[in-house]
Parts: structure tokens; C-alpha cells; sequence
């Protein structure tokens, strides 16, 4: 019977038994009626009952009608009944309708009887029944008066703990807010039992303080401090956290706090491992809704998650963050950015990635915005790819602009270290008795010398340094390694700058480009245009300026090649080879990709590279890498299909490459290979996006896209896969041996061009021919065929796969290319080895060598 198993469940042995016992026995029809309703529910197995149609109908109707006619004392003891019925053995409902206005009409409360519902609040372990219940509770508790409300204190402390604990604070209209003003009504001093997370390490200044120096100031920030704000707090509420901190006299406190967020122990909460141990790496690739399918190989240690701040402190946290960013100024910028970046790096980072937490960060470095926050964000920029952050700095790059009248970049550009280097990308530093050089050689090489008193340099420091001086000598090893990377951070905003095509004002060019110590050193290295007073572009080649007696320029930008002639193209890149000009990034050998036949018979997309099956798990990085957004594939809704997303062009273009999961790729939770489809563009039509034909698109937009394209299938295809012969026969080995040896792209054309430029001067030229799509090489033992887009090597006289692993042997360190690609490397590495096969002595070569019998 329903009623004999609420009386024994009411038997707790606790001083509010007697409440519970009480309300359920005068209200014993109410538990009559309820088992009725849930005999009804058993006679149907559930499947045709309708509380609100049939015999639940009337049963419903009864319940109403005598709930109705209830007085104050009836009306109580319902509602205790009610609660405690809710939710039991599964099957009987909330009964919110019911009790909801019952419960606005009857007066007459108890501490004791409130202190029954929230009691049973926190017994629940469905949200939706925690926070329902705790509404119940708070209403009747609204009518109790002061006395009532202090001896009820405990019971609201317990009850906000409990919701904090479950989570039910973060359910749609939780209560907690509630329980925490109720709470302060009663004594302003507490700080509800639970909003600051206990023994979470991040918070225990926090704790300290609110145990040993209670004070109502204190009391009142913390709540304000756990109240969400929203991305974008409003002006008010920075104001008023503000004067609410200064009232507590908490400024440094927070910046405590915040400093233990950046740099302190993360919590392990899913093993036994210590805190500070990082063995939880995140996922090996996103799943669906955040999930983490990683899993610990074979002998390795268990991996569990380590989190920096679990669901119950989060509001608390980032409450904590804005705040100290708006007392603290820029002295709380390096902790700002230590934690965007600890937070928002993801794969491989110590603690698992919080977006939430290192958004709120990169705002607060936004609202800050002054140059070392400006920094900070580029350095986020180039280490952060999450899309939906590298969102949040942009637009926090773009309010840190907006505050001096600049744009994002503007800011950006005008925000580069220079790191105390001189005009020539060096600085000095004398060192017991030492001579220290910090240099920027080029473009991607930043060395420290060391020059004995004697005149001897050596890149090593020497023993006297290391034993004498080893905390300045990290320093300086740390200031090398700052530079290196702003320079790497360079190279990569300046070519994406060459791809959206910017101009600049000629003095602004000098000044924040040409002239400055890191930025110049890769510009300077670039082929640029100069337009004088008179409209006319003119190039520059690298290395040099226009003459003297050439008229002040206008502006400035970087030649590309999709505004060039064939025959321009090709005279830069003879005269990069013939001088030895090494460019940053490529620029001269730039691919281009003109519209072809077929795709303006398409109209509306292209399928230059549909149709390729590539190893998803390196597309989906490599997405991220270069600043495409998508979606992840998996066996999930929506998981069957993928669009990866780039803007271009300030934001006016969006290219998009649609890809699905491979045809029978195994049963995991995600696809091990993709295959590629269209590439289709989208104008930016005010909030919207519009299809257009491609023939609208411009020039550099479509290239620049498509080489992207290019890059994704060319380094992710399974045809570039040295490994993939050990798999023997299988359903992709067709299109492995097709696309492998086919045609080549316009990435390996550029590659076949800067081929036969490099190889005349060779030692090796002798013996290599280039033959349409391969490069062909003499040996001793055999002839060879290297294709020139997949690297892969074909044997004569019967065209034999020759497999060898990337890394076997390097073209000499001497050997100069006028641009850095991996694949040039590995088949100039492939054919100096073949070149002299009688010398090789690796015996999983020389097996294949042989001839077949």
C-alpha cells in the first residue's frame, strides 16, 4: 500500500518525523486517492493512461475538488503529502499542478513543516523534482517571519549545498538565487553553504576569507560574484561588482584567486591520481556534445579528466575572472592569458578544455586593451583552435581597436613586440666576460651566440655561463624563445594578410612592417607592390626598396601571383633560384587556381577535388589548423554529414567544403576515413549568407580557398600514406594506386616547376630526368619513378611499389629551396637515396630491391 510505504519512508529518525507522519495521516484520503491513480496506471501497463482523460480524468477531478475545499491546516498537510509522494517508486508524477496553487492560497507555515519540504528537496535525484520542490519550500518560507526564517538558517544553508552539489543551481530558473537572498536576509554574514566550492584549490583564498573574516561587504560580493552575467556584462554591473569589491576590500584577494586559476593544481575527477599529475590529455578528437572518446592504449596508465573548475564553481569563477580584470587592470593580464590558454587549448593540455572559462578570460583581456592585453590575444590567436574562441578574441581584438579608433588588425599590427631588438633584429648583453648576441637571421631562425673574451663564438653557452650565471642565462633562453615565437606568430598573419589581399598606407607600412625589428625580417624577405601618386603598381623584389630617384609611394601591399602574368610568375621564380632568395612562406611558387571549363559548367560549386578518401582524424586538425570551422563526423545525429567553413575577405566571403564519413568505414563512434565532395561559396548578405556562382567570385578568394583544398587532400589523402601497402588488398586500394600516380594538382605542378629549376644545380642532376608526373632516378641497382604530388615511388622495368618510410634519409643540410615544403624535401630525401642505391644499406630497402623471382 502507498500510504504504509510514505509512513516508512518518513521514519528517518530525525526531529521532523513527526511532521511528515502527521501531514500523511491527515491527509490519508489524498493517499487513497494517489494509490487509485496509480492502480489505473498499472491496469493500462502504462501505455493508455491519461491523467487527464478517462479513469485518470475523474481520479484527477477528485483530487482537485478536495484540494479545493482545503483550509490552512488540510491545505499543509497536503502539500507535505504531495511532495513526499512525488516522484515514488517511478511512477507517480510531480503533482506542480496540484500543489502550485494550493500552496499560493494557504497560510500558516512552521519552520518545521518547511523545513519537511526542504528536507525532501534535496532526497531527489531528478533536477526538475529538486528545484520544483525547493520553490515550494522558498514560497511557504517567504511567509514565515524573522524567527521562523532564523531557526529555519541551517535547513536553507543545507538545501543550497545540496543544490550546488547536484546542479540543480544551473537548471532554467533555480532556485538557488532565492536561497541565497533568503539566507542573507537572516544573517548578511553567511555566504551560502556550497557557492564557494569546497576544497576545490582555485577557491580556497576565497573560503578563507569567508570563514575567518565573515563581514556582510564580503558576503554580498561572493553572491554577485556567482550571479551570471552574461558574455557581455553591462556597464551597471561593472559598476556595481566594482564598488562591491572595494567595499570588501578585495581587490587583492581576487587577484589571488585568479592567479591560483592560472597556475594552480587542476582537480582529478574521474581517478586516484594526484592533481598535479597531467595524465589527462583530452580527447583523441571530439565527439559529440563534448564527449571524450580517448581511451589508454594497451599497458598505458588509466587517463581520466582533470578539470580546473568543476560545474558547481563555474559561475563563482568567472565572476572572479571579470572582476579581477576590472580592478586589476593590465597587472592581471598575464594571468588572463596563462588561463584562456590553459583552458582553451584542448588536445594535450593538462586539464580538460573549459570554453566557457577562457572565453570570459579573452573578454576581460578585450575590455582591458592595452598593449600587453593586446599581445596576449595575438599570442591566443595563434595557439587557440577552438573556432568558437578564436571568435571571442577576434571580437575582443575588436573592442580593444574600437577603444583607440582602430581596426582589429590596425591593433594588432601596431601591438607586435619588438623585444628590445635593434633596427637589424639583434640585441646585445655582456655576460661574465661574455659577449651574448640575440639575432634573427631570417625568417625563421633566431639564434643566441655566445663570443668568448678571445673573439671564439659558439652557439653553445659556454661551462663558465652555465655554472656562473644560470638564472640569467634562462632568462635570456627564455627571451629567445618569446622572439621565436612572435616571429612564428608573424609569418602567419602576414600570409594570411597576402591572401585577403590588404593594403596599407605607405607610412604606415614603414612604420609598423618594413621598419620594425621582427616584422621586417619576413616582409622584407616578400616580393611587394608600391603604388605611386599616379595609380601604377609597381613590384619590389625581396631584400630591396624603391630607388631614390622612384616618387614617394601611396601604398603598399604584397604581390600575388593570381594578379600576375605566367610570364611574371615565372621571372620572379628564376630570379629566387638564381639568387637564392628564401621566402617565408611561399609566395612566388604560390599555387594558383584559376576557374576550369568544368566548374563554370557546375555553376554553383566545384568538384576539382571530390571523391578523395583521406584519414578524417588529420583532416579534422588540419580544419582546425587552418582556420576552417566544422562540424565532427560520427554516429550521432548530423554526424553523417560535414561542411567545413572559412571566411575570407573581412569577414564577405565563406567557402565551404562539404565531406562525409567513408563508404563501410568500420563500426566506431568515428569514422577513421572521410571522402571529399563539393567546394561551394556563400556571399555575406547582412546576418545571412547567399549561394553565388563561381564565376562571381573573385580571383584571389577562389584561389586562395582552393588551395586550402588542395592542402587538406594532398597531405591527408590515403595515396600519400607509406603505410597503407601493409593493409594488402582492400576496398581503397583502387583509389590509393589512382590517385597515387595521377595526375598531378596544381600544388605538385609548382613543385615540378621548382624541380627543374633546382635540378640542374644537384650533384644528383646526372641522373634524374623530370617526366611528366614523375621524377625520374638513375641508381646503380634500378631505375625509379617518384611521383611528385604523393612522393610515392614506382620501380622499372614492372612499375613495383617501393615503400620507404618518410625520415630514412634528408636531402643535404646545404641544399637550398626557395620555399619551405615537406614534400619537395621527402622526394629531393628519396632521390638523392635512390640516386646512390648500392650504398643503402637498410635491409626493409634493399628486400624490395631485389628483383622478383
Amino acid at each position: 500500500m502507498l500510504y504504509d510505504s510514505l509512513v516508512a519512508a518518513s521514519r528517518t529518525n530525525d526531529p521532523l518525523d513527526g511532521v511528515r507522519l502527521a501531514a500523511l495521516d491527515r491527509s490519508r484520503w489524498l493517499v487513497d486517492l494517489l494509490e487509485r491513480q496509480r492502480a489505473a496506471y498499472h491496469d493500462t501497463a502504462g501505455a493508455g493512461y491519461r491523467p487527464d482523460g478517462g479513469a485518470g480524468a475523474a481520479i484527477r477531478a477528485r483530487i482537485n475538488g478536495r484540494l479545493a475545499a482545503c483550509g490552512d491546516e488540510d491545505g499543509r498537510a497536503a502539500v507535505i503529502t504531495l511532495v513526499l509522494a512525488a516522484g515514488w517508486d517511478d511512477i507517480l508524477w510531480d503533482h506542480r499542478d496540484e500543489i502550485r496553487p494550493l500552496a499560493e492560497r494557504i497560510r500558516g507555515w512552521t519552520p518545521d513543516e518547511v523545513a519537511v519540504l526542504l528536507v525532501r528537496a534535496g532526497e531527489h535525484e531528478t533536477l526538475t523534482l529538486i528545484s520544483d520542490t525547493l520553490h515550494h519550500a522558498l514560497d511557504a518560507a517567504d511567509l514565515l517571519d524573522a524567527d521562523g526564517r532564523r531557526a529555519l538558517l541551517p535547513r536553507l544553508r543545507q538545501a543550497h549545498a545540496r543544490a550546488m552539489e547536484t546542479g540543480a543551481a544551473r537548471e532554467p530558473a533555480a532556485p538557488a538565487h532565492r536561497l541565497r537572498e533568503l539566507i542573507a536576509d537572516v544573517d548578511e554574514t553567511v555566504v551560502a553553504d556550497g557557492l564557494i566550492p569546497p576544497g576545490a584549490p582555485w577557491a580556497a583564498a576565497l573560503d578563507i576569507r569567508a570563514r575567518k573574516e565573515p563581514s556582510p561587504e564580503f558576503a554580498q560580493l561572493v553572491r554577485d560574484l556567482a550571479d551570471p552575467a552574461g558574455a557581455r556584462p553591462t556597464q551597471r554591473r561593472r559598476r556595481t561588482s566594482t564598488a562591491l569589491v572595494d567595499a570588501a576590500g578585495a581587490r587583492e584577494l581576487l587577484g589571488e584567486v585568479l592567479g591560483a586559476l592560472a597556475e594552480g593544481d587542476p582537480v582529478c575527477v574521474g581517478g586516484t591520481c594526484t592533481a598535479t599529475d597531467p595524465a589527462a590529455p583530452g580527447p583523441a578528437a571530439p565527439g559529440p556534445a563534448g564527449t571524450d572518446p580517448a581511451s589508454p592504449g594497451p599497458g598505458a596508465p588509466a587517463r581520466h579528466p582533470h578539470v580546473l573548475v568543476e560545474e558547481s564553481g563555474a559561475d563563482l569563477a568567472r565572476g572572479v575572472v571579470r572582476a579581477a580584470a576590472w580592478t586589476g587592470g593590465p597587472a592581471a593580464v598575464w594571468h588572463l592569458g596563462t588561463l584562456a590558454l590553459r583552458t582553451g587549448s584542448g588536445r594535450g593540455a593538462p586539464v580538460s578544455q573549459d570554453p566557457a572559462l577562457a572565453g570570459t578570460a579573452i573578454n576581460a583581456l578585450g575590455d582591458i586593451g592595452d598593449p600587453t592585453a593586446l599581445e596576449t590575444l595575438r599570442h591566443l590567436r595563434d595557439r587557440i583552435t577552438h573556432q568558437g574562441l578564436r571568435k571571442r578574441i577576434d571580437a575582443a581584438l575588436i573592442t580593444a581597436a574600437g577603444k583607440q579608433g582602430l581596426t582589429a588588425e590596425q591593433l594588432i599590427e601596431r601591438g607586435v613586440p619588438d623585444h628590445g631588438l635593434g633596427p637589424d633584429g639583434s640585441r646585445d648583453w655582456t655576460l661574465g666576460g661574455h659577449r651574448v648576441r640575440l639575432l634573427i637571421e631570417d625568417a625563421a631562425t633566431v639564434r643566441l651566440t655566445f663570443t668568448a673574451p678571445g673573439g671564439a663564438t659558439s652557439r653553445t653557452a659556454p661551462a663558465a655561463l652555465r655554472d656562473g650565471h644560470p638564472e640569467r642565462l634562462k632568462e635570456l633562453k627564455d627571451l629567445a624563445k618569446e622572439v621565436r615565437g612572435t616571429l612564428s606568430g608573424e609569418r602567419a598573419r602576414i600570409e594570411a594578410q597576402l591572401a585577403a589581399g590588404r593594403e596599407w598606407p605607405y607610412d604606415d607600412w614603414c612604420r609598423h612592417y618594413r621598419d620594425h625589428p621582427v616584422t621586417g625580417t619576413v616582409v622584407r624577405a616578400l616580393i611587394r607592390e608600391f603604388r605611386d601618386p599616379d595609380g601604377v603598381w609597381q613590384p619590389v623584389a625581396p631584400l630591396t626598396e624603391p630607388g631614390p630617384d622612384e616618387r614617394r609611394p601611396v601604398a603598399v601591399r604584397l604581390w600575388h601571383p593570381v594578379r600576375a602574368t605566367a610570364d611574371d610568375i615565372a621571372a620572379w621564380r628564376e630570379r629566387l633560384v638564381a639568387e637564392r632568395l628564401r621566402q617565408p612562406f611561399k609566395q612566388a611558387y604560390r599555387e594558383i587556381y584559376p576557374l576550369t571549363p568544368a566548374e563554370l559548367a557546375t555553376g554553383t560549386y566545384s568538384n576539382r577535388f571530390a571523391a578523395h578518401i583521406v584519414h578524417y582524424p588529420r583532416l579534422y586538425a588540419l580544419f582546425k589548423q587552418r582556420g576552417w570551422r566544422a562540424n565532427f563526423l560520427g554516429r550521432w545525429d548530423g554526424g553523417g554529414e560535414g561542411l567545413a567553413l572559412r571566411e575570407s575577405a573581412d569577414g564577405r566571403w565563406r567557402a565551404g567544403l562539404h565531406h562525409e564519413p567513408a563508404a563501410d568505414d568500420g563500426h566506431g563512434h568515428a569514422p577513421a576515413h572521410a571522402t571529399t565532395d563539393q567546394v561551394r561559396f556563400e556571399r555575406r548578405d547582412g546576418r545571412t549568407w547567399q549561394p553565388v556562382p563561381l564565376a562571381e567570385v573573385p580571383p584571389l578568394v577562389f584561389s586562395e580557398a582552393m588551395r586550402d583544398v588542395d592542402l587538406f587532400v594532398a597531405v591527408t589523402s590515403i595515396a600519400a600514406d607509406p603505410d597503407w601497402t601493409d593493409r594488402g588488398e582492400d576496398r581503397h586500394t583502387a583509389y590509393r594506386r589512382a590517385a597515387g600516380f595521377g595526375e598531378l594538382t596544381a600544388t605538385a605542378e609548382v613543385r615540378r616547376e621548382a624541380l627543374a629549376r633546382i635540378l640542374p644545380k644537384l650533384r644528383i642532376a646526372g641522373r634524374c630526368t623530370l617526366d611528366g608526373r614523375f621524377l625520374t632516378v638513375r641508381g646503380d641497382l634500378r631505375t625509379y619513378r617518384v611521383h611528385l604530388g604523393s612522393a610515392n615511388i614506382l620501380m622499372d622495368p614492372d612499375d613495383t611499389y617501393l615503400c620507404i618510410v618518410p625520415g630514412t634519409t634528408r636531402p643535404p643540410g646545404t641544399l637550398f629551396l626557395p620555399f619551405e615544403d615537406e614534400r619537395l624535401s621527402l622526394i629531393l630525401s628519396k632521390a638523392f637515396l635512390l640516386a646512390a642505391d648500392s650504398a643503402i644499406t637498410d635491409p626493409t630497402i634493399l628486400n624490395q630491391l631485389r628483383p622478383r623471382p
